[in-house]
């Protein structure tokens, strides 16, 4: 993997980014109709979310017609080449329905099913984080800066982070409650953003359970990249969504799942 080389991409990523940016900044603390996805439950979705995802992949009809896309909103386009595009137009509705900004754009391109880029967007505050295999960037305006994980936090010193505590459902709610318990903070509803955090330094843990390719591929080379551990509740490989743990350093990776992995399936 070390052998791949962003830079090419990474010109698409922000491209597309920039397109996002530009489609949803119109609608957010707007008055918007709020269509339900689901029959039994509440899974929210805007214009502001499929005018993302139709901005994101007008580029891609543009720079690379032969790429696949899985996006959230809108049917797959299969790959022609092994390369896919993975797109959550806006990672946290709820969030931004509610006018909180904490709510981002996700962009991840995976190779024969791996990801090997991640961008993170946060178009009202300005805030993008890229990672790739062997590093991570932040850029706010003229602000650049290489993103690293806190390395030096135990579990008792650790911030956790989770977007909902009500998503966990049995055996998942008793191991995070009982994680929750031996950490020292705990924050809540964040979405994506709480992995950005993550790469920044800020937060230490994250645990989820319930998501989406198109929720967690972006996040798993920024993770990487700055130097932390991103996997399912059974330390492997989390790009199928699911259950997730991200961590600041291996250590607290494993001392985390330790608390998790009766509850993983």
């Amino acid at each position: 993997m070390s052998d791949f080389d962003p830079r090419a991409d990474l010109v698409i990523a922000n491209q597309m980014a920039d397109a996002a940016r530009a489609a949803i900044k119109p609608y957010f603390r707007q008055s918007l109709t709020v269509e339900n996805k689901l029959a039994r439950g509440f899974d929210p979705v805007t214009v502001a979310d499929r005018a993302s995802e139709t901005a994101m992949r007008a580029v891609l009809d543009a720079l690379a017609p032969d790429d696949g896309i899985l996006g959230e909103e809108f049917p797959e386009r299969i790959s022609k080449n092994g390369r896919q595009w993975v797109l959550d137009p806006i990672d946290g509705t709820r969030a931004f329905i509610a006018g909180l900004p904490s709510w981002t754009v996700l962009i991840a391109l995976s190779h024969n099913g791996r990801p090997r880029l991640g961008l993170i967007d946060q178009p009202h505050i300005g805030e993008r984080f890229t990672g790739w295999n062997d590093g991570a960037s932040y850029r706010q305006g003229d602000q650049i800066q290489q993103l690293q994980t806190r390395k030096t936090v135990g579990l008792a010193d650790a911030i956790l982070a989770t977007t909902d505590a009500f998503l966990f459902r049995n055996a998942e709610r008793d191991a995070f409650d009982a994680l929750r318990q031996a950490v020292r903070l705990c924050r809540y509803g964040y979405d994506g953003y709480a992995y950005a955090m993550l790469a920044q330094g800020g937060i230490d843990l994250v645990v989820e359970s319930g998501l989406q390719p198109y929720d967690v591929q972006a996040l798993m080379p920024i993770i990487r990249g700055a130097g932390g551990v991103i996997t399912n509740w059974t330390g492997g490989d989390c790009s199928g969504g699911g259950q997730v743990i991200a961590a600041a350093h291996p250590d607290l990776h494993a001392e985390a799942l330790g608390w998790l992995k009766a509850a993983a399936h």
